[in-house]
Parts: structure tokens; sequence; C-alpha cells
């Protein structure tokens, strides 16, 4: 054999190993997206992901190394929603992570076989994202927010907290399934309280800002706001009017009370991204969405702020402030 012959073969002999394990190592790296409801920038939702992705690194997903991440934001813009939803199907992901209801919505539309793991949705079975709770059947499976007979407590809460208000407008985005949902829940419930409901719907800071003015000089007012990526959006402004026109507010998740909001009941909503690595690992390492069930929360927490309470001059009962699971004071 030619010594030119030798060394070729001598080199495919030992680096042929280390280049086959080197493709495999790459080919084992797997492409998650996430869509995300929210503004980048966001704090609240930058926590949900570094729960998630920290739970990730836990199960051996390591980011950079067997693992990256691609994140598109609706800001609550319908349009932005679902181009950033095909763009991400477009990457022909491993896995897709859809935050809320509008991020869903825009899945839905964009793919059918890309598998799906959807956090923080209200009512996925209700929203059609699943077939049921114990057999999702498509190609989405997650972690349900809540169902939509939540409003029911919500309006029970405003009543509690403000006995005296007789009308209640009901903050909502119509673009969404969980908009009319979460709203016609409440509305089935408010006779039986003495109370009117009004859809004051969510589609721009403007329009908020307008329907917001137009119902609170009605008077004798409060209000609820029901979950969807908008409100998140624009979470300080409605905060911000409710104070402005001393409005009692009854909002989806505790984090509104931590930044001035009146009271909340909902699930703790960062859990839910640990919880959905698991989803995530099982679904990378060749289980299906359509057998993996629908998780929904078991436990509730209420919370209540009383430095916005005495600024609106009500005094809350002590039966529910004995109830509470957070006191902002």
């Amino acid at each position: 054999m030619r010594r030119r012959q030798f060394l070729a073969l001598m080199t495919t002999v030992v680096f042929a190993p280390l280049f086959a394990r080197a493709q495999s190592v790459e080919k084992k790296k797997r492409q998650v997206g996430l869509l995300m409801a929210a503004a980048p920038g966001d704090a609240e939702v930058a926590k949900r992901i570094a729960a998630l992705q920290g739970e990730l690194g836990r199960l051996g997903w390591v980011e950079g190394q067997n693992i990256s991440f691609e994140t598109r934001w609706g800001a609550g813009d319908p349009d932005r929603m679902r181009a950033a939803a095909n763009e991400l199907v477009s990457l022909a992901p491993d896995l897709i992570i859809a935050n809320g209801s509008s991020a869903m919505d825009a899945m839905q539309r964009a793919t059918r076989t890309v598998p799906v793991v959807f956090v923080v949705v209200p009512d996925p079975i209700g929203a059609g994202y699943a077939e049921t709770l114990a057999h999702p059947g498509g190609n989405a499976t997650g972690f349900g927010q809540f169902e939509y007979g939540i409003g029911a407590k919500w309006l029970e809460l405003l009543k509690e907290v403000a006995p005296t208000i007789k009308r209640v407008g009901v903050i909502r985005d119509p673009a969404i399934t969980a908009g009319p949902g979460q709203f016609g829940a409440i509305q089935s419930v408010a006779p039986s309280l003495g109370m009117e409901v009004t859809p004051l719907n969510l589609r721009s800071a403007a329009e908020i800002e307008r329907v917001t003015d137009n119902f609170a000089h009605l008077g004798n007012g409060g209000l609820i706001v029901t979950g969807s990526g908008l409100a998140v959006v624009h979470r300080a402004l409605i905060i911000s009017l409710a104070a402005k026109y001393k409005l009692p507010a009854v909002y989806f998740a505790d984090y509104w009370v931590a930044s001035g909001g009146l009271v909340s009941y909902g699930p703790e909503l960062v859990d839910q991204y640990r919880q959905a690595a698991a989803y995530v690992d099982r679904i990378l390492k060749g289980e299906k969405p359509a057998d993996l069930p629908v998780q929904t929360p078991t436990k509730y927490e209420l919370a209540i702020n009383l430095k916005t309470a005495k600024a609106l001059g009500i005094s809350v009962a002590p039966s529910l402030l004995s109830r509470a699971d957070e006191v902002v004071e």
C-alpha cells in the first residue's frame, strides 16, 4: 500500500468515528418554539419562561447543547400573532409552546401537525383545543388556566368586596375564543346576584380608555378583567383607569394585585410553565400530545390589596381577609 493511501485510510479510521459522533450530537439538538401572547420585555412573562427553561435544564435539556429556543411575541395584536405563529411553523420546530388563548387560536390556524403544548389557556375543552381532558386527540395538549365557570366566583367576589355595586363592566378580548366564553359565564349568574353586566371590548389602548370612561360615568359600577393576552399587555393602563374612576375591580391573576389591582382569584401561573417542561421532555422523547392528558389547576389563590381598597374607600370584611392567600398592605 502506498504511503498516501495508508495515511488516508488511517485518517478515516481515526477521525470518522469522531465525525459521526459529532453529527449524532448535532442531530440530537432539538428546536422548541415559544409563541407568547404578551409583549417583549414583560417581567411577569420573563419569570414564566425562566421557570420553563430552568426545569428543562433539570431534565437534561440545556440551551446551546441539545436544545434551542425560538421566541415570537403577539403583543396583543391578532395580525402579529398569526404572522408569528406561521413564522414559527415555517422553522419546522420539534414542538411549539403556546401561551394563552390568542396564541392557541393562531396555532390552530397555522398547523395541525406540529406538536403543541399550551399553557395559561382558559377552558381548553370549551375553546375546542382538545377533545377531552383525558384524551386531547390532536396535536395539542397542555395546561388549562381555569374553566369559564370561574367567572361566577369573580362576580361573587366583586359583590362581596363592594356590596352596593349593581353594574359590572366585563373587560374582555372579543377576538379570541375565551373572550365571549368568560363573559357568557359571568352573564349567566348576574341576575341571581342582582347585578347587570356589560361587555367592555378590549382592542386597543384608546378603546379601553373610551369604553371605561363611558361605563364609569353611568355610576355605581365595578369591573371584572377576564383573562387574555391583550389584557396582560395593557394591564398598567387598566389598573390606572380603575383607580382613576374609583372602580372596584376583580382580576384573574395575583400579579395584577401586586401591581395595584384590588382583588384577584386564580391559579398560580409560573408553576404551569414548570409543569409544561415535563410534557416538552416527554414529547421530545417520542410521546404524542394526543396521549398526554390536559391538566387543570387544583389550587386557586385569593389576593387582596388593602392599599388599593383604602384608596377606593372600601373596608374589606374580616371574613374575606381571613380567606386570602396573599394580602398586599
